[in-house]
Order: structure tokens, then sequence, then C-alpha cells
């Protein structure tokens, strides 16, 4: 399964592009802030309904427009061709299409068309709060479970409900516990399952991990990544009773899922304290390309893997490395973004892997180079 052919209109700074793409290796080149993570973003858009960057749909308007769109062709290896757009009006919901019929639960199409993003904001996982960590846990998974996908929604669902009842108790200084266990049970029964899976998920994903760690690192150090909950002490239900004085006073949940963390370390000590700069790259690399790997094998095609700007920090011989790596034919369709023209060409030289090679200034695209 690959991307055929992309086209835009008023996505952010592109006003209009129309781009037929190589089933392999796409190549986008142009000077920072030209649009060429803008052109990713689009194709995230098509696999995940949404923004890469988290951003309110409305916000990738192109200035002064009314209205953005995005149009894919996927191909599969038969040939057979499927449809996916997504059209954003001011004055409008969004529309998200597949095969010219209009989805209503976007939900249903996570999955499809399964992608990987490996971005500058991926150094976040490490230095940032726990909720992008359970973001990355929770979207590998949902990619391929849609059962995980369906649990995270109606607990969410439920959370958000417990939590707007524990604020009214606190403005109205009342409290009736039978109303806040018609969420408890819910938030319960769908904790369990979603607490299962992700420990289920960790303990197939860390050896493909540990393997890509040591390819993209060169090095020989040991790198893990533990799952810290507190379900692994009691049931969501004796959580809840323990935090009850603390959530009438808080006027939210402290206990559950939504509060569990993922731990990443090297050589048995925290990453984010005792990692250098190029180990920190190497480890979310790794990930991600992990996160390929563990998708690939269980949906049984590749994914589309996005490359943003990630060769900031890894040097010369890494970077050819990883492009050996993700040209060779274990993996599918692999988009590039780089600042610098000469030095993604040369990183062909001497290689067989089909490529095409686009030049983005000022949100225009056109098509400069490649070898089929």
């Amino acid at each position: 399964m690959y991307l055929h052919e992309l086209k835009l209109a008023n996505f952010k700074n592109c006003e209009s592009a129309a781009m037929l793409l190589s089933e392999k290796v796409n190549c986008f080149v142009g000077l920072n802030g030209a649009g060429k993570t803008n052109i990713l973003d689009s194709i995230y858009y098509l696999s995940f309904c949404k923004s890469f960057f988290g951003a309110a749909d409305k916000l990738n308007i192109r200035h002064g427009q009314d209205f953005f769109s995005i149009h894919g062709v996927f191909r599969h290896d038969d040939k057979a061709e499927e449809t996916v757009s997504c059209v954003q009006k001011r004055d409008a919901q969004k529309s998200f299409r597949f095969n010219k019929k209009e989805y209503s639960r976007l939900s249903d199409h996570i999955g499809k068309f399964p992608l990987v993003m490996i971005s500058p904001y991926d150094r976040d996982l490490i230095n940032e709060g726990s909720d992008l960590r359970r973001k990355f846990i929770d979207g590998v998974i949902s990619q391929f479970d849609p059962l995980y996908l369906g649990a995270l929604i109606k607990y969410n669902r439920a959370l958000a409900q417990r939590n707007m009842q524990l604020k009214r108790f606190a403005e109205t200084r009342t409290f009736d516990a039978d109303l806040l266990r018609l969420w408890d049970d819910p938030l319960a029964t769908n904790a369990d399952d979603i607490h299962d899976k992700r420990h289920q998920f960790l303990e197939a994903f860390l050896p493909i991990f540990q393997h890509y760690y040591q390819i993209v690192s060169g090095g020989d150090e040991t790198v893990g990544i533990d799952y810290r909950s507190k379900l692994d002490e009691k049931p969501l239900k004796a959580l809840l009773n323990e935090c009850l004085p603390q959530d009438c006073h808080s006027g939210f949940t402290n206990a559950g899922i939504h509060k569990d963390d993922l731990e990443f370390s090297l050589d048995g000590h925290q990453l984010k304290k005792f990692g250098s700069q190029g180990q920190q790259k190497s480890f979310v690399v790794a990930i991600r390309l992990a996160q390929f790997e563990f998708n690939y094998q269980k949906i049984g095609y590749k994914p589309i893997l996005l490359l943003d700007d990630i060769f900031d920090k890894l040097d010369d011989q890494r970077v050819m490395k990883l492009v050996r790596l993700v040209g060779d034919n274990h993996f599918g369709q692999v988009f590039i973004t780089d600042t610098q023209q000469q030095r993604i060409e040369r990183l062909f030289v001497d290689t067989d892997i089909q490529h095409k090679i686009f030049e983005v200034v000022k949100g225009s695209v056109k098509e400069i180079g490649g070898e089929s």
C-alpha cells in the first residue's frame, strides 16, 4: 500500500499543489518555513483524520481563505485504488470521506492506512509530560486494535462525565455517591482492558525497539521502557474509593489509566537526566522504527513512514545508515524532509533506491529530480 497521488488546496501555507509520488522514497527540500513539514502533515491527516501537531482543524486553513482540502489516492500491490478526502470549511464541520463515502465516526478510519511519523518533536516524548507518552502508546495500539480504541473512547467519555459531576459537587457543596458510581463502573471495566493491553503491547514491543536502537545508535547501551500504573497494585475501583476525598476537593479524578506513564532508561539510568542529545535522538528514532515494525507484523503490510527533519543531531554516517535502512525492501513508502538539497542527492549516489525529489518554496511544490 502506498500514496500514489496527493492534492492540496489552501492547507496551511500551500495555496495549491498536486504531486505524483514514488512508491518508495519521496524527498522534500527547501528552506526552514517553506512548508515541507506541512506536506507531511497533510499525509498524516489522510491516516489519522487530524494534524500531527494537534492544532484545531480550522487553524490549518490558509490565511484569508474559507476552506482547506486534502485529497489522496492510495494504491495497493494489485494497483487497486482507494481515495481519501478531507475538507474543512470555516463555517462547517470537517468532512472526511473514504472512496467518496463520508464517515459518521472518524474512529472507523483509524488503521486503514497505517502511518508512522518521526519528527523533531519526538524529543518531547522524553522531556515533556506523561500525556505525550500515553498518546504514543495509545496511538500505536489503536492502529491495529479497534477494540482498544473503542475502550479508550468509552473510558475518556466516562472520565469527562465523572469529572463534570465532581466539579458540580464542589460548586454546590453537595455529594451523591450513587451519581458518581454511574461513571465508576464504565471507568473500571474499560480501564482493565486498556491496562492489560498496554502491558501486552510493551512486552512484545520492547525487544523490537532494543533491536532498532542498536542499529540506529551503533552503540552497546542497554535501553528500556517500563510501564508505570497504579493498576498494577490494585483494581481501579479500590483506587477510586481511596482517592474520593481528594477527587471531591480537586474536582477531578486522580486515579486511573489516564495517569499512567512510561519510563525510558539507558543502562539502567533515567534517559531524561543521563542521556546525551545524540542518545536521546537515537532513542526516539528507534522507537518510531520499532513502531513501524510492530504495526507491520500485526497488520501484514507496510505502514507509510514520514521522516521530518531527522538529520539534525545525527552524524553523516548514521544518516546514511538510516536512509539505507528505510530504503531497503523491508520498508515501504518513505517521505523525507531536509533543508539541504545536496545532502539529499548525496544519499542516493551509488544506490538503486527508487526516489523522487521535490522542491518546496513558500508552499509551492515542484518535482526537481529522482530516479524511477
